[in-house]
């Protein structure tokens, strides 16, 4: 099969999608532009700030992005391309999409508050708690499995002094930081118009890439890049929305369609089969090891087609900085086709590459650097390019998850009479959820990966089920959001079964701990939830229609 036909094919659907489905959920929602959003009802410039709708999906696709969409579909490719591309594209459409449109667009109904809130107000104040603990030990999985990849990822070996990849994407990473931090203050505070800034910040964005190039000075071990990273997202957290979260990832989000425009041109140039084959068996390896279709390709794939973890990102950061509902569509589900498509690429370059060794993210920048080098960019340029759109994927995930982590232990930690207890300054919050993750840090994102995927896509259910039970509430039809719901749940119990087992078995006790808290967490909040589409009313129902 010739990989060309497959992107035209994936683009071509993406397009129809966005047009034809999403303009029924949109009126099956009632999305009202006339509407107050809460970004503008409750601006406060460090968490709510109205965002231009460019700008905002800028934030939301960085942020969703993470290392999922390229890890995903390499990890999953042992299973044969063609039920990884069928599901990345089917489940981006109508399920990945729909989630975090879904998620968005709820939270943004309800004040901009987490789904867990959104799970209060209709199924009751227990399967708000149910699910924030679920959550929260999913957001401390991401930081760890996000820090440990970057980290990784921008390692220098002193035993190779002449491979200086990760030191030159480390060194132009650190200095995007500044840049975007500049653009912020700009922008925001000097009222710098957006079109000459953007200009502006893009051409510096480049140039820091060149001086990281040409000047890799960050030449740390892995160790000390976990300790920056843990530093970094500390002050990422804590500092002003519109200081670094915002700015950054929407600059960052043209480093990342230059990456995928660059490949989708090399792919035009190249045009190469999928030399891996189509489909290679239910059952992959034997014992312990052994991999099987169904559940581990709909959890190993991940960001590529659905992720709960999106669903934090929109009712998190994204529902607090949009300025009109009719934003939503274009954020909540033009992002995730958009990350289907960078997930089409990544499964075309693990085919171009086929045989190749490494991490997900060598793979990757091995196959994109040779479709880049077919229009006159060198191999060696364009791997470093694309190793730091790869880490810019997981850093901005990285950082919107802490910050996302502080908001969900605040509101656990936060009292009933409104008083504020120590715990729920933002500050320990943040102290709290970086600390918890840095714990596993040891394990390496290769043993906390199965447990992520598996809690993420169980997270992904959940936040179906809150949106659902929404729907139901407000007497809308929610079919579109019952259908996948039921799917994520028995792929992702499944799967959750065998990692804890798999752990158990392998002597990785904290782990296979994770996952049975977790299935355990999740059966209680659906038993919980089953009356809430019966027909019974939750308790301190307040349903923001």
């Amino acid at each position: 099969m010739n990989s060309l036909v497959l992107l035209i094919i994936g683009a071509i659907l993406f397009l129809a999608a966005y047009a034809s489905y999403g303009s029924y959920l949109a009126k099956q929602w009632g999305i009202d532009p006339d509407k107050k959003t809460p970004a503008c009802a409750l601006r406060d410039d460090v968490d709510y700030c109205p965002a231009n709708a460019k700008v905002l999906l800028g934030h939301h696709f960085s942020s969703i992005a993470g290392a999922g969409p390229i890890t995903g579909p390499i990890q999953a490719a042992i299973f044969g391309w063609l039920p990884v591309y069928l599901w990345i594209v089917l489940g981006s459409m109508f399920v990945g999409g729909v989630h975090d449109w879904g998620s968005l667009f709820s939270s943004v109904r309800h004040g901009g508050k987490s789904i867990g809130e959104i799970i209060r107000v209709n199924i009751g104040e227990t399967g708000k708690k149910l699910f924030n603990y679920f959550a929260y030990l999913t957001l401390i999985l991401v930081v760890a499995a996000f820090t440990d990849i970057c980290a990784g990822t921008f390692a220098f070996d002193p035993a190779k002094p002449e491979v200086l990849t990760g030191a030159r994407a480390g060194t132009a990473s650190i200095l995007f930081i500044f840049l975007a931090m500049g653009f912020g203050y700009f922008v925001y505070r000097k009222g710098a118009r957006l079109s000459v800034s953007t200009v502006t910040g893009v051409a510096l964005l480049f140039f820091c890439i060149w001086i990281g190039y040409q000047f890799p000075v960050l030449k740390f071990s892995k160790l000390t890049w976990d300790i920056i990273m843990i530093v970094y997202i500390f002050a990422a957290s804590t500092m002003p929305v519109w200081l670094l979260l915002q700015p950054r990832d929407y600059l960052c989000s043209f480093l990342l369609y230059a990456m995928l425009a660059g490949a989708i041109l090399g792919i035009l140039l190249v045009r190469p089969a999928m030399a891996i084959p189509a489909v290679t068996g239910f059952k992959i390896g034997e014992g312990a090891k052994a991999q099987y279709l169904f559940p581990m390709l709909f959890v190993t794939v991940a960001c590529g087609a659905v992720s709960g973890f999106h669903s934090l990102v929109s009712s998190g950061t994204t529902s607090k900085q949009v300025e009109n509902e009719k934003d939503t569509k274009l954020i909540g589900y033009g992002a995730m086709l958009i990350e289907g498509l960078v997930a089409i690429v990544a499964l075309i370059s693990v085919s171009y590459v086929a045989g190749a060794k490494g991490t997900p993210a060598q793979i990757f920048s091995s196959g994109v650097a040779e479709f880049m080098s077919k229009f006159g960019i060198p191999t060696s340029v364009g791997s470093v390019f694309v190793i730091l759109a790869f880490s810019a994927f997981a850093l901005t995930s990285l950082d919107t998850a802490t910050r996302i982590g502080r908001y969900m232990f605040q509101e656990m930690t936060a009292k009933a009479d409104g008083t504020k207890s120590p715990l729920n300054n933002m500050y320990t919050a943040t102290a709290i959820t970086v600390g918890l993750s840095a714990l596993l840090l040891s394990y390496g994102y290769q043993k906390i990966w199965p447990i992520f995927g598996s809690a993420n896509q169980l997270l992904a259910g959940l936040s179906l089920l809150a949106v659902s039970a929404w729907l139901a509430k407000s007497g809308k039809k929610n079919h579109m959001t019952v259908i996948p719901m039921v799917f994520m749940f028995a792929v992702t119990l499944t799967a959750l079964i065998f990692v804890a087992k798999t752990n158990f078995a392998g002597g990785n006790f904290i782990i296979g701990a994770l996952a049975a808290i977790l299935f355990v967490l999740a059966i209680v909040l659906i038993t919980t939830s089953i009356k809430i589409f019966s027909g019974d009313k939750p308790k301190d129902q307040n349903v923001n229609a």
